[in-house]
């Protein structure tokens, strides 16, 4: 009995790999034929996130508007989106327009722009964000101003624009990429855990205001999008448990993983994500039922922090 479980041991194994692989290709297979012939709507798809999703879409079929500040830069992406392409399989030329959140002004020409590019808008994806770091007492109300433009009113601006097509053709699907930052404030990074709070907020109302009309709104929320070849040194991080703890919330996740998620969340229609490791998301829970020890735990890392001198 015993010779025979070690023999069916590995036929089990391997048994139960090939069900994955088969899992995993049919649930590639079923995202991209989701987004067939779709008009799909990247905001900043010059950045490292927004270049991976427009590789994603356009692999699926997507009929892409790929929005971004530099020409340069779009037409490098379109470049290589188009240097890519598999003759064999049907895909569109990506449409380019230019456009820069920060610049309320301008977003609404430019929400008319994109709609006359196909007509519609299946699926638009909000990716577009600006960062700030440092003492609150030492950043300006105008830089404060200025991400709020960035990672606030503009997307709201650009969705408002775009929602009344979806609602009039009872279908449609927004997407925004947000952050850990929007359950949850860090020190040092005021405006922009403002900015990301107030996003969160606003779809998660409109969630329930357009759900009668068959739009859906979906948030994806990673730690922290870092860059392609950069990964966390080691340091002296492990020297206090604070330390520990805010390495381990700010390790964050590969674009190209966040770009895969945002997938399967429109091919799922799932109406939240939280994209982190166990120790954000305990940061998360700690936060809402034990506040007192959360504050204080920051609050002491911010202590030690001013105290020792910055690495690197």
């Amino acid at each position: 009995m015993g010779v025979t479980a070690v023999l069916m041991l590995p036929l089990l194994l391997l048994g139960i790999s090939g069900l994955l692989f088969i899992y995993q290709e049919v649930s590639r297979l079923w995202s991209k034929s989701a987004v067939q012939n779709k008009v799909v709507v990247i905001t900043d798809a010059i950045s490292g996130l927004g270049k991976e999703c427009a590789r994603v879409f356009h692999t699926g079929g997507a009929r892409l508007v790929l929005c971004g500040k530099n020409w340069e830069r779009l037409q490098i992406l379109y470049d290589a989106l188009i240097s890519v392409a598999d003759p064999s399989k049907q895909t569109f030329t990506p449409k380019l327009v230019l456009l820069d959140l920060s610049d309320i002004s301008c977003v609404q020409d430019v929400a008319k722009e994109v709609l006359d590019c196909y007509g519609c808008v299946d699926i638009l994806i909000n990716n577009a964000s600006m960062k700030v770091k440092g003492p609150a007492h030492k950043i300006s109300l105008e830089l404060d101003k200025k991400i709020m433009d960035a990672n606030y009113f503009g997307p709201i601006t650009l969705t408002k624009a775009l929602l009344p097509d979806m609602i009039s053709r009872r279908t449609g699907q927004i997407v925004l990429v947000n952050n850990i930052q929007g359950k949850l404030g860090i020190p040092f990074r005021t405006a922009y855990a403002a900015s990301k709070h107030a996003a969160l907020g606003f779809f998660d109302c409109l969630r329930a205001e357009v759900e009668e009309y068959d739009v859906v709104v979906s948030t994806v929320s990673p730690t922290f999008i870092r860059s392609y070849h950069v990964d966390p040194g080691q340091g002296n991080w492990e020297a206090s448990i604070w330390k520990f703890f805010f390495r381990k919330l700010t390790y964050g996740v590969h674009p190209v993983d966040v770009a895969e998620e945002v997938m399967r969340t429109v091919r799922r229609k799932k109406q939240e994500v939280f994209m982190a490791n166990p120790i954000p998301k305990a940061a998360v829970y700690i936060r809402t039922f034990f506040p007192e020890f959360f504050f204080a735990v920051v609050a002491c890392g911010v202590k030690e922090k001013l105290n020792v001198p910055e690495e690197g």
